[in-house]
């Protein structure tokens, strides 16, 4: 367990200055000069000298890296040409806006498609079967940003329930806050369900063909005992791995959902500073999305031993 542990935090290290080498490639990668797309066609030679300068775009690469990857250990993000802010605390902002809807609609999709994958296992090929396949198969069919229109316009347009487009924050009206985030909600919970459902009927149906299954079935232990007592734990564990990969994919790519809705999220932050060539903000971001899904993906990892006790014995 211990030497378990230590292999995974030690592999975080390297990966993180993997990351930053990958981030400051990328926007090192972007054609034209960010201070000539700045300041713009009419800016004069010392205009673009001084920013240059200020940006560190006059050092040479190695030099710029090491000192953008100090100032991000002492939080230090660099500044939005936009706004002026700080970047670190505008990203942490739009972070937990973002955040709070991910953990939530990962939470039930999980909640919903883990027990109908089991019994859709349970059932194999069976009409309950069919039926569970069939809607993930829908599901994960249709495009997230097509389903959050539909459901804009069915439940914001057409009926008159939610609000169509906004966003209120929890500390000004929990209750405004609720209404406001129920379809971008229901709109990831809908399409993370489909994978999930997935997952959790393939896990299920590879230890139902396990002896250990039917031992307990020759012990005179019930069905539902057998679910319960033998399967949930041990076919949870391939699935929890997927709810840690898809936290930290939802974490950096549902900018398209916050754009639907109009959630000032970190997705949404990410494209209007790509749009308005804020390259400190899309920066930070990147690097604050890669330290995040590599967060989730080490404490999925330390959390594993739970549902596999094989882990637990390294």
């Amino acid at each position: 367990m211990i030497r378990f542990i230590s292999q995974r935090l030690l592999a975080v290290l390297p990966t993180l200055l993997l990351s930053a080498v990958a981030v400051f490639a990328i926007i090192r990668l972007i054609p034209g000069d960010p201070a000539a797309l700045m300041l713009g066609d009419q800016a004069d030679p010392a205009s673009l000298a001084d920013l240059r300068h200020l940006l560190g775009l006059d050092l040479s690469l190695p030099t710029q890296f090491m000192r953008w990857v100090e100032r991000a250990l002492h939080g230090d993000l660099g500044v939005s040409i936009r706004t002026g802010e700080p970047v670190l605390p505008l990203v942490l902002d739009r972070f937990w806006v973002s955040a709070r809807i991910v953990f939530i609609a990962v939470a039930v999709a999980a909640a919903i498609a883990i027990p109908a994958g089991m019994v859709a296992a349970w059932h194999q090929n069976g009409k309950l079967d069919i039926a569970v396949v069939s809607t993930a198969t829908v599901l994960l069919s249709v495009p997230s940003f097509w389903l959050g229109l539909m459901l804009l316009y069915v439940f914001g347009l057409k009926l008159g329930m939610l609000p169509v487009v906004g966003y209120v924050s929890f500390s000004e009206n929990a209750r405004a806050a609720l209404l406001y985030i129920l379809l971008p909600l229901a709109t990831l919970i809908l399409h993370e369900v489909g994978i999930l459902i997935r997952m959790a009927r393939a896990s299920t149906l590879d230890l139902l063909r396990l002896d250990y299954i039917t031992n307990a079935r020759a012990k005179g232990l019930s069905e539902a005992a057998i679910l319960r007592r033998h399967v949930l734990r041990n076919s949870f564990g391939p699935t929890w791995t997927l709810i840690g990969l898809m936290l930290g994919n939802l974490l950096g790519g549902i900018a398209v959902v916050e754009t639907v809705f109009t959630i000032p999220g970190l997705g949404r932050l990410l494209v209007d500073s790509i749009f308005g060539r804020d390259y400190p903000v899309i920066q930070g971001c990147l690097l604050f999305i890669a330290f995040v899904y590599v967060l989730i993906n080490l404490v999925v990892d330390l959390l594993y031993p739970l549902f596999d006790p094989r882990v637990a014995e390294q």
